[in-house]
């Protein structure tokens, strides 16, 4: 087996650790142990504040987001299929919420700031849903950030020298306090992701 190989299976099993524990934290704090869309209560270990720039370069802080629940991603324009896949389901809950869906914000988080600039994120994101805010930023920005929402990311070398992103895959659900409450894991059913969208939306006072 070759290193690169032995890298990238280990890097996968790092991430499927994570994912497992997680798991578990929001299997042992899920209300009423509904499994069809319920949220879990506010979790302060996950999530807290932040500053980044947007699309065209503006400053973006948690506190931009204050006052209605958010929708978060994290992921990289380079991403081959997590990443666009997981943005084109995010546009189709988006429709399906209606006039609803203006009760969220939503924001796509680059793991990868050395390529992804504010010009590069913006193209990409808002091919999507202009309603998608494109978050990047510096190295240590971003790093923040990926430290405080508990997020995986790591850098893996290719056999050209270029470089892919290994990356948590989940969606990350946070109430109107930028308190984490749940995710929509890659590949979730559509109706229970609108279920749980919903519940988002309801409870916040402001949106419901």
């Amino acid at each position: 087996m070759s290193g690169l190989k032995l890298f990238r299976y280990v890097a996968w099993a790092a991430v499927a650790v994570l994912a497992v524990v997680s798991g578990a934290l929001v299997y042992k704090q899920t209300v009423g142990n509904d499994n069809s869309g319920a949220l879990i209560e506010p979790l302060a270990a996950i999530g807290g504040p932040f500053e980044l720039v947007n699309g065209t370069g503006e400053t973006v802080t948690d506190k931009t987001f204050a006052g209605k629940p958010t929708v978060l991603f994290f992921g990289f324009t380079y991403c081959p299929d997590v990443c666009p896949t997981t943005l084109s389901e995010l546009q189709g809950w988006m429709e399906g919420l209606g006039e609803d869906a203006n009760k969220l914000n939503y924001a796509f988080v680059t793991v990868d700031p050395e390529r992804d600039t504010p010009d590069v994120m913006r193209d990409y994101v808002w091919a999507f849903d202009k309603r998608i805010t494109p978050l990047t930023g510096s190295r240590e920005q971003i790093d923040a950030m990926i430290k405080t929402y508990r997020v995986y990311a790591k850098k893996v070398p290719l056999d050209d020298g270029d470089y892919t992103m290994d990356h948590s895959a989940a969606v990350y659900l946070m109430n109107a306090d930028n308190k984490f409450v749940g995710t929509i894991a890659y590949g979730e059913a559509e109706e229970t992701a609108l279920q749980k969208l919903q519940k988002l939306i309801a409870s916040s006072p402001a949106t419901s």
